[in-house]
């Protein structure tokens, strides 16, 4: 098992690695360049943004090898009565589905309205293949068994909620890929706690070894930029993986742990939603990008985009470190956890936000 978690890691890390630089060349080619012409945009020259085909890219043959080594081997069964080889197929027909309505928008940027449907169509195709949160358990309650037609309305609302998360944190260098790559680590452990589907903790493996072969080329300075093509693959398979993991204990403890793992995209989308209605007075204004993110807030604090990039990856790890605990030990060590890192962060809070007045000291120094 652990070689083959291994294999899936690594094959993954090395082919996102090699052709990621054949991305940005493609993408040069094609002129699906990221160019700075909106205020919002952080960085001051074109950009290559169709980094997201090497991370998807590293997954698929990474997945794709061990299924076919493991079938073979007997160490894994797709035509059981899970009936996982539906499920993958579904899976990944979803995958080429939204990375196509993805792939024409980095390169030719279509109507938002149009990428929602492509989201709402490949999470229905993964639905109807039998990934679904069909059902809950409560505690002091019975498990409750829910009709299809609910758990696929959802299942799907999950999905694209969570690809929409992750796809607008995606503001800064190596942002969207580092808090992906930080929700795989939460989720193997999670999963491994859980006992979870050995197919789960594959998937979940190979993403982030394809997430860590492309970060060389994403963390700032950025040599390409993951894309809504990458950034909605990312999306799209955690919150699939973490349906898949899921799969046999459904207690409110494991249906919680991948909300508190994704809460920093999920948050930040949120308040994004709520702020963009009140100030446009208009769903519409939902799709109408501004300047308000986290990580935007941050960098107004004085931050440059590399530390606030870290600072974000802190908080992300917390929240999944949160989640690992509340699993492992209870809520009440969680909450202890909690608790000391809020004190912590209280104590050198002042200091944080005068990072500005540090560094100009130090020049002035000079």
């Amino acid at each position: 098992m652990w070689g083959d978690i291994a294999v899936a890691f690594l094959l993954a890390f090395i082919t996102a690695y090699v052709i990621t630089p054949y991305t940005i060349r493609f993408a040069r080619k094609i002129g699906a360049m990221d160019i700075p012409k909106e205020s919002r945009k952080i960085h001051d020259k074109p950009m290559p943004r169709l980094g997201g085909i090497a991370v998807i890219a590293g997954f698929g043959v990474s997945v794709i090898y061990l299924l076919i080594v493991m079938s073979i081997e007997n160490t894994i069964y797709l035509f059981g009565t899970d009936q996982y080889y539906i499920k993958l197929i579904g899976f990944f027909l979803g995958v080429i589905v939204l990375a196509l309505f993805c792939f024409m928008d980095d390169w030719k940027n279509i109507n938002p309205f149009v990428k929602l449907f492509g989201q709402i169509v490949a999470a229905l195709i993964v639905a109807k293949s039998g990934i679904l949160i069909d059902k809950i358990s409560i505690p002091y309650f019975d498990t409750v068994f829910t009709e299809e037609i609910f758990s696929i309305t959802i299942t799907v609302i999950w999905i694209v909620g969570i690809t929409n998360a992750i796809n607008l944190i995606d503001g800064l260098d190596g942002l969207s890929s580092g808090v992906s790559l930080i929700s795989c680590v939460s989720l193997v452990i999670i999963f491994a706690l859980n006992d979870s589907p050995l197919i789960s903790i594959l998937l979940i493996t190979a993403l982030a070894g394809s997430i860590l072969g492309f970060l060389p080329y994403n963390f700032n300075p950025a040599k390409t930029f993951i894309g809504d093509t990458g950034s909605n693959f990312l999306g799209f398979s955690l919150s699939i993986i973490s349906i898949l993991g899921m799969a046999k204990t459904y207690t409110a403890i494991v249906i919680v742990a991948p909300l508190i793992v994704f809460a920093l995209p999920l948050l930040d989308t949120s308040l994004a939603i709520c702020r963009r209605i009140v100030k446009t007075k208009s769903i519409k204004g939902v799709f109408k990008a501004d300047k308000e993110h986290l990580h935007h807030k941050i960098m107004k604090k004085g931050y440059t985009q590399k530390q606030a990039v870290l600072i974000l990856y802190g908080i992300s790890a917390t929240f999944g470190m949160f989640a690992i605990i509340l699993l492992d030990s209870g809520l009440w060590k969680a909450l202890s956890f909690a608790l000391m890192v809020i004190a912590i962060a209280a104590i050198g809070y002042k200091d944080f936000l005068r990072i500005g007045d540090y560094s100009d000291e130090t020049t002035k120094n000079k």
